[in-house]
């Protein structure tokens, strides 16, 4: 027999399942995580620009492509981040509704028997 709260997951899961199934849906919910992960190196590259200005320029002169590199580097770093932390998110929810479908399933065929039996 399945549990109230094991319930509610099915009843939740079978109205948001396809929705959070997409590829913007899971990009958008899982930008605020990555963001935690990515605005920190911008904000400390940031701060090395506008309290250290003299150590930036020593820096900046030998390469002066690499900020736009790591500008780049940490946005594709963030998007998949968000991606993948998302899809990982669904395939676990995937599984336990599959596994919960299941074993329904069998609890009914079961009690269907079983009824028929007396």
């Amino acid at each position: 027999m399945l549990s109230e709260k094991e319930i509610r997951f099915l009843e939740h899961w079978v109205k948001v399942r396809d929705e959070h199934s997409r590829f913007l849906s899971k990009l958008s919910r899982g930008l605020p995580m990555a963001m935690l992960f990515g605005v920190p190196i911008l904000v400390s590259i940031a701060l090395v620009y506008f309290l250290s200005p003299q150590w930036y320029t020593k820096i900046s002169q030998s390469a002066s492509s690499v900020s736009v590199t790591i500008l780049i580097a940490v946005a594709i770093s963030i998007l998949f981040f968000s991606y993948a932390r998302m899809h990982f998110k669904w395939e676990m929810n995937e599984q336990l509704y599959q596994e919960l479908t299941s074993r329904q399933q069998k609890e009914d065929a079961a009690l269907k028997e079983k009824n028929q039996s007396t």
